[in-house]
């Protein structure tokens, strides 16, 4: 055998055993990607996104500079994001429906502000059912709330609002804001439907609203620890309590 043909099939099997190599490499990587979970002891992260298959979000995790504004069907909307530290929740078609947000922080003053929300959105709505913790240096109120809102896309809302904020500061674009926040079909925005928590005076209370979001029935046991019961009519007049005389 020649020299040439020995050069020749030493190349020849060197190419081979190149090939091999990388098919092997790349049918374990594809396994490996396909079969195997990435663990972790501890992790650093300003954000994760869950997403489906097509890219539409499900879950976004952040910190306050990364976290994502309101997002419709997959795009933004409303007010950029940067505000909103905690979880956000999107539904099947890419529209946030919910979340988990946390704040607090000691101003320069010495005073202090805290807050934590969980809510639930209507479709294609803002939150009906929501647990909320508000303090402000001491005044605080948490509970839990259950509201309706009106049928009407809040993308339209949105849009409709931005037009009017976009008029002349005048008589004609306050009209159109009352106008813009009138009940739709004779259904308000949004009605407060039940409220049962802890008030700022120290009270604990449930109260139960009309399709109005007016308060019918006030249960209470005040700051004191004596209870009561309120009837109230539409105008928000008392009209009886249990126990009679106080």
């Amino acid at each position: 055998m020649t020299d040439p043909i020995r050069r020749e099939l030493r190349i020849l099997k060197a190419y081979g055993l190149i090939l091999t190599v990388v098919v092997g490499v790349l049918t374990l990587g594809a396994f490996q990607q396909q079969q195997e979970k990435v663990k972790f002891t501890e992790i650093d992260v300003e954000r994760i996104n869950i997403v489906e298959p097509d890219g539409h979000l499900r879950m976004v995790i952040s910190n306050r500079p990364r976290s994502i504004g309101p997002i419709y069907k997959g795009e933004p909307f409303g007010y950029p994001g940067g505000t909103r530290p905690g979880i956000i929740f999107f539904n099947d078609e890419g529209t946030e429906n919910g979340g988990l947000t946390f704040t607090g922080r000691r101003l320069p003053d010495g005073t202090y502000r805290a807050s934590s929300g969980f809510s639930f959105d209507q479709f294609n709505q803002d939150q009906i059912l929501y647990f909320q913790y508000q303090d402000n240096n001491g005044q605080r109120r948490t509970g839990l709330t259950i509201a309706d809102r009106a049928d009407v896309d809040i993308l339209e809302l949105i849009k409709e609002r931005e037009a009017i904020m976009a008029m002349p500061d005048t008589a004609a674009r306050a009209a159109a804001l009352r106008r813009w926040s009138a009940p739709r079909n004779g259904v308000p925005l949004m009605a407060q439907r039940l409220y049962l928590g802890r008030d700022p005076a120290k009270n604990a209370v449930v109260d139960l609203s009309d399709p109005e979001g007016r308060p019918r029935i006030r249960i209470r046991v005040d700051s004191l620890g004596t209870p009561s019961i309120e009837f109230l009519d539409a105008t928000g007049r008392v009209t009886s309590r249990l126990p009679t005389g106080q």
